[in-house]
């Protein structure tokens, strides 16, 4: 079975930060391949000053070149728009690949809100990116109170794939300050100079939405 991670997000835009710690979890967790899963819409941030979808995802695959990383936007092809659907149809879809979610500590704080959160860690390991000024509140997290007996020692992370779940694994990397938020600060209009993306999505195996 192929190792793939699991990076979901509004890439609104993608950065480096990104990418920096997409091919560090790549590397401490042995991955063949790594999505980003391109959100079509992310129920807990306002649409206020989202871009569309196509500029989201072209500067994802600007970003993600020459590298294992492969942006997507197959979630607006399935139709899902929560993440516990989201990781259920991907595991049915794809049984010939084991998937790792990824995140960041600061979605762990609120991992709690997200919808069906217990049946994410009951479908796929889960990976927390350790970040700066977040990991007191992470693991204080209503969601920490029930995942704490299902946390593996980070020497582990390599044998991700043999894990029975739940499990969840923190891992620490060099952070980078890049920031979507600084990005739009000084380019609001960022994504009006990004050419289209990708006619055909790699994942979903068809047209990408344009809206």
């Amino acid at each position: 079975m192929t190792p793939t991670g699991l990076l979901g997000g509004s890439f609104n835009p993608a950065h480096a930060g990104h990418r920096h710690i997409s091919l560090a979890a790549m590397r401490a967790l042995q991955l063949d391949e790594l999505w980003w899963l391109v959100s079509p819409g992310n129920p807990l941030k306002p649409a206020a000053g989202m871009a569309p979808l196509p500029a989201r995802l072209a500067s994802a695959e600007a970003m993600a070149r020459g590298t294992r990383i492969v942006p997507t936007a197959i979630e607006a092809a399935m139709g899902t728009r929560y993440t516990a659907d989201t990781v259920r149809r991907l595991v049915r879809r794809f049984p010939d690949r084991r998937f790792v979610w990824i995140m960041g500590a600061d979605n762990l704080a609120q991992f709690h809100r997200w919808r069906d959160w217990r049946v994410i860690a009951q479908t796929v390991p889960i990976a927390v990116i350790a970040r700066p000024g977040y990991m007191r509140d992470a693991l204080c997290a209503p969601a920490l109170g029930w995942l704490r007996r299902f946390v593996r020692p980070a020497s582990q992370r390599g044998c991700w794939t043999t894990w029975s779940l739940p499990a969840l694994v923190v891992l620490r990397f060099r952070p980078d300050p890049s920031s979507a938020t600084e990005v739009r600060a000084h380019r609001p209009d960022w994504f009006r100079s990004l050419p289209p993306p990708a006619r055909r999505d790699r994942i979903a195996r068809r047209a990408v939405p344009m809206r």
